[in-house]
């Protein structure tokens, strides 16, 4: 997929590229979903509260699980400048080690 031409997961705003086929389906807690490759679904999931994400059946197999493992250490946003230090703009790992969970 090209730079100019990224997957439904690609934020507008952030300027990384796809780095691979459109893999996986991300969804709101109201099951609103976009199809993403690996790396955009990631940082996606990583910007919902209480996303979900499911592989399409075309998808290599641990597609969803490596998407759910890189959101877990991605921050939400994570495109956007400036300090992070409240706990919706850090990542799920981040908070845990803030809380010793």
């Amino acid at each position: 997929m090209s730079v100019n031409r990224r997957c439904p997961a690609a934020h507008p705003d952030d300027p990384t590229a796809c780095d691979g086929p459109v893999a996986v389906t991300v969804l709101d807690a109201g099951g609103a979903g976009a199809d993403g490759c690996e790396h955009h679904a990631a940082r996606l999931l990583a910007s919902l509260h209480r996303g979900r994400v499911y592989a399409l059946p075309h998808a290599a197999d641990g597609a969803a699980l490596r998407v759910f493992k890189a959101a877990d250490g991605t921050r939400p946003f994570c495109w956007l400048d400036g300090p992070r230090t409240e706990p919706s703009q850090l990542s799920h790992a981040e908070n845990r080690a803030r809380h010793g969970d």
